[in-house]
C-alpha cells in the first residue's frame, strides 16, 4: 500500500497544477518552520517573531558586522580594509561559535558568504559603498519574485503557508485567503523596494555613512514588524481547533 498522501481538497480542483508549486510551497514551508513559524505550537505572536530572527544570537548576526563596517569606515584614517576585515571577522566568529556549539549554521554561514562577497567586491573596486551591492540585489529579487508570484495569483506567502498549515495550495480557492495573501505577498514586495527607494541614492551619492545607518534601520527594525503582521494574518485565515473535550470526560 503506498504510504503517499492524498492532495489536499481542492488541490487539483483547477485543473493540473505546476509541479514547482508543490516543489517550491515545500521548501518555503519548511524553511519556515525551521524559521520558527510552527502552527502546531501555541506561541505568541512575540514569541514566533522573537525566534524568527533568531534571538539575541540572530540580532547580533545580523546587526554586528554591518555596524563594525560603518563605524569604523567613518572614523578610521585607511578605513576600507580594516572596516571590511573587522565585518568579516566578526561573520566568521559567528559561523564558528555556531559549529563549535553544533547549532544550526546556516544563518551564520549565509552571512559570512554574504560579507565575504561584499567585502571582496568593495576591495575589488576600491569602493566603500560597494560593499552594499549584494544587498541591493538581494533586496531586488526577493522584492520581484513576491510581486510576481502576487499578481500571477501564487503568491509566495500562500505556498509558504498552505504547506506550512498541510493545505497545500487549497487556498487558491478561497477567495478570502487567496486576497489576503496577495496583499501580505504585496506588502513584503513594497519592504525590500523601499529598500532600494531609500539606499540607492545614497550609493549613487558615495555616503557610506548614511547608507550603512539606513540598512540597519530598514533591517530588523522593519522585518520584525512584518513578520509579526505576517503571522497575525495567517493565524488568523487558519484558527486553531482545541481538541473537544466530552461532558463524560470532564
Amino acid at each position: 500500500m503506498s504510504d503517499q498522501r492524498p492532495p489536499a481538497d481542492g488541490d487539483h480542483a483547477e485543473g493540473p497544477e505546476p509541479r514547482v508549486s508543490d516543489v517550491l510551497g515545500a521548501a518555503l514551508g519548511g524553511a519556515a518552520r525551521k524559521a520558527g513559524l510552527d502552527p502546531d505550537e501555541a506561541s505568541t505572536t512575540q514569541r514566533v517573531v522573537w525566534s524568527a530572527i533568531g534571538g539575541w544570537r540572530g540580532i547580533l548576526e545580523s546587526v554586528l558586522p554591518s555596524l563594525a563596517f560603518v563605524v569604523l569606515f567613518t572614523i578610521s584614517p585607511d578605513p576600507l580594509i580594516l572596516s571590511l576585515g573587522v565585518s568579516v571577522g566578526l561573520a566568521a566568529v559567528f559561523t564558528v561559535v555556531r559549529l563549535v556549539q553544533k547549532s544550526p549554521p546556516s544563518a551564520a554561514i549565509g552571512g559570512l558568504v554574504a560579507a565575504g562577497a561584499a567585502a571582496g567586491l568593495a576591495l575589488f573596486t576600491g569602493r566603500g559603498e560597494d560593499n552594499f551591492v549584494p544587498g541591493f540585489l538581494t533586496n531586488s529579487l526577493y522584492g520581484t519574485a513576491l510581486l510576481i508570484s502576487a499578481l500571477v495569483g501564487w503568491s509566495l506567502i500562500g505556498l509558504a503557508a498552505g504547506f506550512l498549515l498541510g493545505e497545500g495550495t487549497a487556498w487558491r480557492r478561497d477567495r478570502r485567503k487567496k486576497r489576503a495573501f496577495f496583499w501580505l505577498a504585496i506588502a513584503w514586495s513594497a519592504l525590500f523596494f523601499a529598500r532600494l527607494a531609500v539606499q540607492l541614492p545614497l550609493y549613487f551619492a558615495g555616503d557610506v555613512t548614511a547608507l550603512g545607518t539606513l540598512k540597519l534601520i530598514m533591517g530588523l527594525p522593519l522585518f520584525a514588524p512584518m513578520i509579526a503582521v505576517t503571522w497575525l494574518v495567517v493565524r488568523a485565515l487558519y484558527p486553531r481547533t482545541e481538541p473537544r473535550v466530552d461532558a463524560a470526560d470532564s
